[in-house]
C-alpha cells in the first residue's frame, strides 16, 4: 500500500532537537493526519544513546543445528515475542503475528526520508533515529570521504526464509549501497561478490562504507547485520526503543 507523497520541511541544522521536532509538529500533514518529518538531522547531542533490545536481535532467536529441544523452544518463544513487539509498534505484516495487535500495515506509517541527499521510505517512528545517525556521521566521520549512492528501506514483500520476517517489511531497516557493501552469508548473487571470495582479517574489508558510519548507527539503537552470521554489511535495523530516540525537555 503506497503512502502519500511527502513534502520536505527545511529545518536549520543549528536548531536544537526539541525545537526542530516542535517545528515538525507544525509541518504539512498527510491526509491521514501524520506530520511530515524534518529533512535536516537533529544534533546528535539531543539524541539518546541506546543499544538494541536483546530479544529483537536475530542471532538470539535463530535456530542452529545441535540445539536441544528446550533451547529450540526458548528461541521460538523469543522469536514470537519479537514478532509481537514489532507488530504492535510498526504494523501487521500478513503471515506474522495477528492483525488485532495492529490494524494497519507498516506501509500505513511509512514516510519519505532523505539520508545524505537520497530518498527512501521508512517507518515514521524510526525517522528521528536516522536523523540522529546522520548528524553523528556528519560530526564524527568527516575524515572518511563516503557518499552513498543507493538506499533500500521499506519493502512490501518478505525477503527472509525459514519462518523469519525481514525488518524491511516493517520499515525499520535501511540498506546502504547494496552494490558495494556485501552480504557474504546471504544467498546468491550476494555471496558471489568478489569481496566475499578473498581472505580478510576484518569484516570491514568486505565493504566500502567506513567503519565510522557503522559505529554512528550503533550509537542510537541500530543493529548492524555485519555482526550477524549473514555478514550483511549494508544493513542497519532499528532494534531500540522508538519512544527513547530523542531527549524530551
Amino acid at each position: 500500500m503506497a503512502g502519500p507523497r511527502s513534502r520536505t520541511l527545511v529545518v536549520p541544522i543549528f536548531m536544537g532537537a526539541a525545537t526542530a521536532f516542535a517545528v515538525a509538529s507544525m509541518a504539512p500533514t498527510t491526509p491521514d493526519g501524520h506530520a511530515q518529518s524534518p529533512q535536516t538531522p537533529a544534533p546528535s547531542a539531543e539524541c539518546n544513546e541506546q543499544t538494541p533490545l536483546d530479544f529483537l536481535i536475530r542471532g538470539n532467536w535463530t535456530l542452529r543445528p545441535g540445539m536441544s529441544a528446550e533451547e529450540r523452544r526458548a528461541r521460538r518463544a523469543l522469536h514470537d515475542k519479537a514478532i509481537r513487539y514489532r507488530t504492535e509498534r510498526y504494523g501487521y505484516f500478513p503471515g506474522f503475528g495477528r492483525p488485532e495487535w495492529n490494524p494497519h500495515p507498516p506501509a500505513h506509517y511509512a514516510r519519505t526520508v532523505t539520508f545524505f541527499g537520497l530518498r527512501t521510505r521508512l517507518h515514521e517512528r524510526i525517522v528521528p533515529a536516522v536523523r540522529c545517525a546522520e548528524a553523528e556521521i556528519r560530526l564524527r566521520c568527516a575524515a572518511f570521504a563516503y557518499q552513498p549512492r543507493r538506499l533500500s528501506g521499506l519493502r512490501d514483500r518478505n525477503t527472509f526464509r525459514g519462518g523469519e520476517v525481514s525488518n524491511h517489511v516493517y520499515g525499520i531497516a535501511l540498506d546502504v549501497d547494496p552494490h558495494l557493501n556485501t552480504c557474504c552469508g546471504c544467498v546468491a548473487p550476494w555471496r558471489d561478490h568478489p569481496l566475499c571470495k578473498r581472505p580478510v582479517t576484518s569484516i570491514f574489508e568486505r565493504m566500502v562504507m567506513p567503519e565510522c558510519w557503522v559505529r554512528a548507527f550503533q550509537k542510537f539503537g541500530f543493529y548492524w547485520l555485519g555482526d550477524d552470521a549473514l555478514q550483511d554489511t549494508m544493513h542497519f535495523e532499528f532494534l531500540g526503543d522508538p519512544d527513547r530516540i530523542v531527549r524530551t525537555p
